[in-house]
Formats: structure tokens, sequence, C-alpha cells
């Protein structure tokens, strides 16, 4: 039977890693306007969640999908993903703000944003037929100093937050915006590239009249694409970004973060955040106060080439 400490442990561990585990949107800031995000820590046990723009997920462990799935529609927008009930309008030439919850600094990537046309209702959308363009992307920034600077490392810059503009040209319509972090602290090996697919419905108004080809979202990868099989701990003289070619009408391939200083919005939205999160935070401290004055939680290991990622995967 297992000890009373044991017990106590494994349930600490398990809520500490969610705690300290990985990302999702949170917020979306388009215009004046705030929109929720599906919040995955909470409306996935709630009886009748909020409708919102961001599409549900079960992915309540805040985990990543892997290439094994990349043939597999949960790379489309993550785990068991269903479409969002809501839309929001923008016009073409706007720009979309999606604000993240506090993303690990370890976790080196890229940062990539497409759009997809439901030609017609996004609430009911299949997402398999979904066709996707890919409309901003930024990778590595600067590698003087190895593992190098990132475009995750800009998002977290900006208040965990990442401003896309919506293309000029694109003809007006409903459309799901899939926004994306490849973590690649782990890339080395095959399957070691972990992605986090995001999707918001939007309502793209103006006068374009673009309706560019797209990559259904089970084609937009492969396990050894350049950009995902890679080992960022050696110093690299390129870094392709993995997916289809940059659309010839996105406004630039280089985006520059929101602002580091947060807007009454962001301020909103983290403030929101940390209430959301301030039992569990108490619970796991409160926890480990109370383990660490009767158990050795942790070893010291020596060696290694490699760094080894704070949340273990």
């Amino acid at each position: 039977m297992p000890s009373a400490k044991v017990t106590v442990l494994s349930v600490f561990l398990a809520v500490a890693s969610t705690v300290a585990a990985h990302g999702y949107v949170q917020g979306i800031v388009i215009g004046d306007a705030f929109y929720s995000g599906y919040i995955v820590t909470q409306y996935p046990y709630m009886e009748d969640p909020p409708a919102v723009i961001g599409w549900a997920t079960t992915a309540t462990n805040l985990g990543f999908i892997d290439g094994t799935e990349y043939a597999d529609p949960d790379i489309i927008c993550h785990q068991n993903a269903t479409p969002a009930q809501l839309s929001a309008p923008v016009a073409a030439g706007g720009t979309v703000e999606l604000q993240w919850t506090p993303w690990p600094d370890s976790h080196y990537g890229p940062v990539i944003t497409y759009l997809a046309n439901c030609n017609g209702n996004c609430s009911t959308v299949d997402k398999t037929q979904l066709n996707f363009v890919k409309i901003d992307q930024a990778g590595l920034i600067n590698d003087t100093q190895v593992p190098g600077t990132w475009a995750a490392n800009e998002l977290i810059a900006a208040n965990n937050s990442w401003t896309v503009t919506i293309p000029s040209s694109i003809e007006p319509g409903n459309y799901v915006l899939r926004h994306e972090i490849i973590a690649l602290h782990s890339a080395q090996e095959v399957d070691g590239a972990q992605n986090y697919p995001q999707c918001i419905n939007l309502e793209i108004t103006g006068s374009g009249t673009a309706s560019p080809s797209g990559t259904p979202g089970e084609d937009l990868y492969s396990p050894t694409d350049p950009g995902i099989l890679i080992n960022i701990y050696t110093s690299l003289s390129t870094y392709i970004i993995p997916g289809p070619t940059l659309w010839s009408g996105a406004s630039s391939d280089v985006v520059a973060p929101a602002s580091a200083t947060p807007s009454a919005s962001t301020t909103t939205a983290a403030a929101a955040a940390a209430a959301a999160s301030e039992s569990v935070s108490t619970s796991v401290v409160t926890a480990l106060t109370t383990l660490a004055s009767t158990t050795t939680f942790f070893t010291t290991v020596t060696g290694g080439s490699q760094p080894t990622s704070p949340c273990g995967i």
C-alpha cells in the first residue's frame, strides 16, 4: 500500500505540473475590444461555459501536439478541438493581438499564424475541410549566443502577446485564424518538437478580393521537416520556418512584437488570469511547504550537454 507521503507527493506533482505547464491564448484584442479565448483550465469543468471566439479543446493539461499527430485532426486546433460559437469582427488590414498565458522561457521556437476561409458559418465548420494560408511567421531572431533568441522569446518580452496583421487584400468572410508556437527545446529527436495550436473565429470585413488557396491542417508539417527536426543547441547559420510558404499578400514575414508596456486590455486579462489561478497557486505553495519539511523531492544531477526543460518535457 502506498505511503501517505507518496500519495501526497503524487497529488502535489500533478497540481504543480498544471500550474507550471505550457500555455494557451487566454485573450484577444481587436481595436478597442477585448475577447476571451477558450480558458481550458476552467471551461471544460463548467456545466454551461460562456460562448467565446476561441475554439474549445480538451487539452486541460496544457500539453502539446507532436509529430506523431501531424496527420491527425488534433494538429489543426489542438486536442479534440471544436468550433467556437462566436466570431469577432476585424477589418482587413487591421490587427489582432493574441494574449497567451505566461510562456516558459526555455521553450524556444517560431510563432506562426494562418487563416482559413470557412466558406460559411465557422461555428459549424468541419475543421478537416479548412485550408490554411500562412499570413505571419517569425523564427530565429538572433543566434549570437546558443540557443539563440527566438520569436517565442519576443512573445514573452511583449507581455506574452503577439500581434498579427490581417492582410488588406483578403476577401471578406468568416475565417478561422490558427496561431501557434512550436517549441524546439527537445526537437533534436524525432517527434520532439512541440506544437501548441490555437484557433479563433473571425469575421473579416473590407473590399478585398484575394482568395488564396491553402493547405489542409493535417498537411502543414512533417516530423522530419528541417525546421521541426533540429538541434537548437548548436549554432545555426539559418533556420527554415516550418509550414507552407508565406502568402505573398501577407504584410510581412518579420513581425514586431506588441509593446512591452501593458495596455489596459493586457493588464485586465493578466489580472483575470492571476485571479483565476490564485487559489490553485496557493494550494501548491501550501502543499510544497508542508511536504518540504518531511520529504526530499529532488536530487542534483550533474553532466549532460543540453539543458532540461523546467516542466520536465
